[in-house]
């Protein structure tokens, strides 16, 4: 097992739950264990905003989960991470009201038992959920490769307490693997079937395991399930699948199809993109900033698109110039060609940099917000 440390920053924090906000104590009893000869712990949630849920701090610090970055392989793909985390919380949103629940990072599955579940079953590791490796001729894939939790929790004051969790499951699409040690790299495809199928039993089983935990004995508990890319792509997984055991349940009885898709631009290989008129209006966009500015290594755009229509854009910039004027100057063409010929109801994120460095950003957080810009070291 690998573990990849990731760094949660207040902007990660505010972009995929919430718009940071002033911090509002409350002492929560159930949680915080308190001794004569030690101080309660203090807890603070953020103001709500842009829809997001309010975020839960202990000791005016976010609370991070135990199994945060563990995986199955060497082979993750880094892209996966924050759509593995933003869309579960989109998922949950449909379950777990924003006005109702406070979010916290999963804080019931340890990483000693996720690194168990993770693992191969065998003798050795009776919970491992997946296969036993087989034979060099029969192989058998690692198929799931991440888990995550996020927790939701109801009340107010001084007495909160678990509403409910969700679970992510990321399921490989290629596995990768040595027949022997320092041995060439094959690949074992992993089809969509095979995903749905092996996915909707390992959920089975970890909402029954959960399900043993006298806390979450009766909270709903929501599952999706997460197809990755390529240990190579430039485009993160999606969704494909969630559901939802009731309280006092402990089985999904119905699943629920998550149309979801991503793509780069632009398409390379005769490939057809998703939408013709989102490909047009991002290659007009992308010819108008290099006609300006000749000394431009690369545009690109990777689009996100839920149940056939666009729901995210983020273009990536990358220059050849480090002028103080330059920059500035470059920075308001991309802003007003962006409002020119990029679509206004969706968010939108345009990164401006070198190789090395990030120079300008022009985004907008929602559909109907103003694009904010912000030039590194400049005014």
């Amino acid at each position: 097992m690998k573990k990849y440390l990731q760094i949660l920053t207040l902007l990660g924090i505010s972009l995929s739950l919430t718009a940071c906000g002033n911090l509002k104590n409350s002492n929560l009893a159930n949680n915080a264990k308190t001794s004569s000869n030690s101080s309660p712990k203090t807890y603070q949630t953020t103001d709500t905003g842009n829809n997001g849920y309010t975020v839960l701090l202990k000791n005016g610090h976010y609370v991070t989960s135990p199994i945060s970055g563990l995986t199955a392989t060497d082979n993750d793909n880094s892209v996966d991470t924050r759509e593995l985390e933003r869309g579960l919380v989109q998922i949950s949103k449909g379950v777990y009201s924003t006005n109702s629940y406070v979010f916290q990072e999963g804080q019931y599955i340890s990483a000693t038992v996720a690194n168990q579940w993770l693992g191969r079953k065998s003798k050795s590791n009776p919970t491992g959920l997946n296969p036993k490796i087989g034979t060099k001729k029969n192989y058998q894939p690692i198929y799931l490769e991440e888990i995550i939790e996020q927790d939701f929790l109801t009340g107010s004051g001084s007495n909160y307490h678990i509403g409910g969790i969700s679970i992510g499951l990321a399921l490989n699409s290629i596995d990768y693997y040595q027949k022997k040690k320092d041995g060439p790299e094959y690949q074992a495809q992993i089809s969509r079937t095979q995903q749905k199928q092996y996915g909707q039993e390992v959920a089975q089983k970890v909402v029954a395991r959960l399900r043993k935990k006298k806390a979450l004995k009766n909270v709903p508990i929501t599952v999706g399930l997460f197809a990755k890319e390529s240990k190579d792509s430039l485009v993160a997984g999606t969704y494909f699948l969630s559901g939802t055991v009731a309280a006092n349940s402990s089985k999904i009885t119905k699943w629920k199809t998550i149309n979801t898709q991503a793509e780069v631009l632009p398409t390379v290989g005769g490939k057809k993109a998703i939408s013709s008129s989102d490909a047009s209006s991002f290659n007009s966009f992308k010819e108008s900033i290099q006609n300006y500015f000749p000394n431009i290594s690369g545009v690109t755009a990777i689009l996100r698109y839920e149940n056939g229509k666009l729901a995210q854009e983020n273009i990536t910039i990358t220059t050849q110039f480090y002028g103080y004027e330059q920059i500035q100057s470059f920075t308001r063409l991309v802003l007003s060609t962006a409002k020119k010929y990029l679509a206004n109801n969706v968010p939108i994120e345009i990164k401006i940099g070198s190789v090395n460095d990030i120079q300008a950003l022009v985004a907008k957080e929602t559909g109907d917000s103003s694009y904010q810009v912000h030039i590194y070291g400049g005014e």
